[in-house]
């Protein structure tokens, strides 16, 4: 257990933007920070970080939080982990009271696989860098590929002993859980009682976390016996998934970041050595086919990639309809082709980093001219094989979602493959109305049926739909109290009263309804009370995650007043602060005549539906009484618009 001092001091020093920085590409955009949402798909930034506030909130997932809720939301943490994560950020020491045996009992199981890896690799470092068997064949491997001791070291690699049971005895007698070394598959179990290593005799590359946690391993055998699989990797477990991890992102990401760029390479070897030759901004998918998630990892940070193959021309062709998904996530793809027989690796060593950076400037091709060039080549002068090549070639240009760029395309697609322009947009224009036909198709339902998973069109019709309640109104008077609440009222006079007790008083007669809402109030209330006045931290770190969530809706907006306004059209807009009175009335009075108009239509409905006369004329006098109120409402609700 964290003390709650030390609690305190992690979350009053961690910065919203360093947090998250860490993990998206912000832009400065008027007092806020922009990027793109990794919580979810998105090609047009809606994730929005208030240094001010220090919080975070996305406009088109929901998703929002602080520095904590972040970490715990992205890397599917526990509110401790997220909190150990910071403090090693900002190296903030933890002095952990013990755990009860109950609270043991309950550690979370994430964290034991998390932990019998780090056991893992610094076990295969110790036996690589201390043992004769390590010495001798897994360092002189690495040494022998080039590799200097700062990046063996940088990158945590290591040495299996070729021994059937070694990491497990270790592991075992240091006191860790068989059942974890299984789950992580460093351990696998035969006949029941019997054990041994999944990695025995090979060099290992340890796969590490976006934050920079060991998650799973690579091991490459040194033996010629081709019975031996030359590669193997760690299986899925509940912190490993491949398709969602990039090898040497944990430390590209920074370099990605300020390059605006990210070469994608196919091994381990070539991240070693590309990084060694001091370029940093380069990942592998670990020879894996690319997948949506690890497009959109990059994409986090750029949105630019440049992807750099070796000469094998028969990868090139199985991998380049694969690659159609980097122009449909909307990044910008280039391509490096290297000599037959070298891949970034080998050329990097054998010519340096100049001479590599040299080539990447000099050979790169945008992706779609690239594919096809390759496919032209391929095909020959068979007329069928070019008919079929221009059919998947517009194809990949109808991913592009940039008419610009598309319409670029199509120019040079044109020349490249002697056939008029007007013929290749006419098939793109086929496609995309395909496309678009069977979008439709699929959407619909969605919306009709799905309001947790709103599109933009559908947000519009949530919008209609909370217009016959009064839960826009309602939770208007939290953003007022959460954003203004403990400012002094200055009208009318008073002088001596902050403006939460002032709404609060003012809405005595008032009754909420909806949850959320009632519970913020209420809290208000009952701080108030107690001669206390909340602020809006309070809530936006409550421990009621739905309090949490609405506070940070409440007090975020996607909207941002241009600049030209008034720097090139004169035109002044006035800020809701800047007249407190008609911005705290014009709320308190929006949502008593919502309440009072639900009351008149109640009276209407039970006149209507009363026979005696006696009891239609009290109806009747009741219903011009609670008239006499909403006139008073609407002559001071059309007095605010005025003004």
């Amino acid at each position: 257990m964290i003390p709650k001092e030390t609690v305190d001091k992690i979350i009053e020093t961690s910065r919203i933007e360093d947090v998250v920085g860490d993990f998206v590409s912000l832009k400065r955009r008027g007092t806020s920070l922009i990027g793109l949402c990794p919580f979810h798909n998105e090609k047009t930034p809606s994730f929005h970080v208030s240094v001010n506030k220090g919080i975070y909130k996305c406009f088109g997932c929901g998703k929002g939080g602080d520095s904590v809720r972040f970490v715990m939301d992205h890397e599917k943490a526990t509110y401790p982990e997220a909190l150990r994560y910071l403090a090693n950020k900002y190296s903030i020491e933890i002095a952990e009271v013990e755990n009860t045996p109950e609270e043991q009992a309950i550690n979370d199981r994430r964290e034991s696989l998390y932990i019998v890896s780090g056991f893992a690799s610094k076990f295969f470092q110790q036996q690589m860098f201390e043992t004769d068997e390590g010495k001798s064949i897994g360092l002189s491997y690495f040494k022998e590929r080039g590799f200097r001791d700062d990046i063996i070291k940088k990158f945590e690699l290591g040495y299996s002993p070729d021994v059937w049971d070694a990491l497990t005895t270790a592991a075992t007698s240091e006191g860790y859980n068989i059942q974890f070394l299984e789950e992580t598959g460093l351990t696998i179990r035969k006949d029941n009682e019997k054990f041994y290593d999944r990695f025995r005799g090979r060099v290992m590359f340890p796969i590490h976390s976006f934050t920079g946690r060991v998650i799973g391993f690579g091991g490459r055998t040194l033996k010629t016996d081709k019975a031996v699989p030359k590669y193997v990797n760690s299986p899925e477990s509940d912190i490993y998934h491949k398709s969602n991890v990039l090898y040497g992102l944990s430390f590209a990401k920074k370099a990605i970041r300020d390059l605006d760029n990210c070469y994608l390479v196919e091994g381990y070897a070539d991240v070693l050595s590309v990084h060694q030759a001091g370029i940093e901004n380069v990942v592998a998918s670990s020879g894996t086919s690319l997948t949506v998630e690890q497009i959109r990892l990059i994409k986090r940070f750029t949105e630019n990639i440049t992807i750099l193959y070796d000469g094998d021309e028969a990868g090139i062709k199985a991998s380049l309809r694969g690659l159609d998904m980097i122009l449909e996530e909307g990044l910008n793809v280039k391509v490096v082709l290297f000599p037959d027989g070298d891949d970034p690796d080998s050329y990097v060593q054998k010519f340096g980093s100049a001479a590599f950076k040299t080539h990447i400037e000099q050979s790169k091709k945008d992706f779609i001219l690239f594919k096809t060039s390759i496919l032209l080549k391929d095909a020959g002068k068979d007329p069928i094989k070019r008919a079929g090549i221009i059919r998947e070639v517009v194809e990949s240009i109808a991913k592009v979602s940039d008419e610009i760029k598309s319409s670029n395309f199509i120019k040079q697609c044109s020349s490249l493959l002697q056939i008029e322009e007007k013929a290749l947009r006419h098939e793109l224009k086929k496609i995309k109305d395909h496309g678009t036909s069977r979008k439709q198709q699929y959407v619909a339902p969605e919306v009709a049926t799905n309001n947790n998973a709103l599109s933009g069109e559908a947000l519009d019709l949530r919008g209609l739909i909370e217009l016959d309640s009064d839960e826009a109104q309602e939770k208007e008077i939290v953003r007022l109290l959460l954003n203004y609440g403990h400012e002094l009222v200055h009208w009318d006079g008073i002088t001596d009263t902050y403006i939460a007790p002032y709404v609060i008083g003012n809405l005595a007669d008032v009754t909420f309804e909806h949850p959320l809402c009632i519970r913020v109030i209420d809290e208000y209330k009952k701080q108030l009370e107690e001669g206390e006045l909340p602020s809006e931290q309070d809530f936006i770190k409550h421990s009621d995650h739905e309090i949490a969530d609405l506070a940070i809706s409440m007090v975020s907006s996607p909207y941002i007043l241009s600049e030209n306004w008034y720097a090139k059209r004169k035109i002044y807009v006035k800020n809701e602060s800047e007249d407190l009175r008609s911005t705290i009335l014009g709320g308190i009075f929006h949502l008593k005549k919502r309440k009072v108009d639900r009351i008149l239509k109640k009276i209407r409905d039970e006149i209507q539906a009363e026979d005696d006369t006696d009891n239609q004329a009290i109806l009747m006098k009741k219903y011009m009484q609670v008239k006499e109120v909403e006139k008073g409402i609407s002559a001071f609700l059309g007095s605010v618009i005025v003004k």
